[in-house]
């Protein structure tokens, strides 16, 4: 099983950018389908982006256009890139390894321990 590691959060005022990163260990990253998954408080862990062993990527409806997710096979790394950020963005950003293209997080088999993003108005 995969390990996963988030890093990159941290506190940014509304329609600015960050940067989050997982790192992953093991041979198989490259295999792997990921994803992006955020949680605010009180509310249910809901998909925020994917991204596909062959690149294709698929979003939330409330992210497209602001958020990009991307992978770097050679360095075992996923990324999301967040511009245009809104105080609705804060929330715990998880990133999660799975086999499957979905946006259900029943879907993926590893998590990390998540990111926590503050986006301030």
């Amino acid at each position: 099983q995969v390990q996963l590691v988030e890093s990159g959060g941290g506190l940014v005022q509304a329609g600015g950018s960050l940067r989050l990163s997982c790192a992953a260990s093991g041979r198989t990253f490259s295999t792997y389908v990921m994803g992006w998954f955020r949680q605010a408080p009180g509310k249910e862990r809901e998909f925020v982006a994917g991204i596909g062993s062959g690149a294709i990527t698929w979003y939330a409806d409330s992210v497209k256009g602001r958020f990009t997710i991307s992978r770097d096979n050679a360095k075992n790394t996923l990324y999301l890139q967040m511009n245009s950020l809104k105080p609705e963005d804060t929330a715990v950003y998880y990133c999660a390894a799975g086999t499957v293209v979905t946006r259900t997080p029943a879907g993926f088999r590893s998590w990390g321990q998540g990111t926590q993003v503050t986006v301030s108005s």
